[in-house]
């Protein structure tokens, strides 16, 4: 499987996502693991034009993401800003 135990400690860790290499919770570490695997899934997504139901995960992740980028927003807009910048997801 592309997402093991051990990438996910790399992206809390070497992007300073989270508080610690543990701290799965918090909104930036969850932020920057839907993130991964959005990107993974349009890589996909490219090969496997027909795979419907891939579109389906995808379309959910890119939902929970935004939901927590709203959430951001509404608490801390410089942690909203931050973690924007970060992963490049704005243009």
């Amino acid at each position: 499987m592309y997402l093991t135990s051990e990438v996910k400690q790399e992206i809390f860790e070497s992007r300073g996502h989270g508080k610690s290499k543990i701290d799965t919770g918090s909104a930036e570490s969850q932020i920057a693991l839907f993130t991964f695997r959005i990107n993974h899934l349009t890589e996909h997504l490219k090969k496997n034009h027909k795979d419907h139901s891939t579109r389906l995960g995808l379309l959910k992740l890119v939902g929970k993401r935004r939901s927590l980028l709203d959430y951001l927003i509404k608490t801390d807009i410089a942690r909203y800003r931050a973690i924007i910048a970060e992963l490049g997801i704005r243009k």
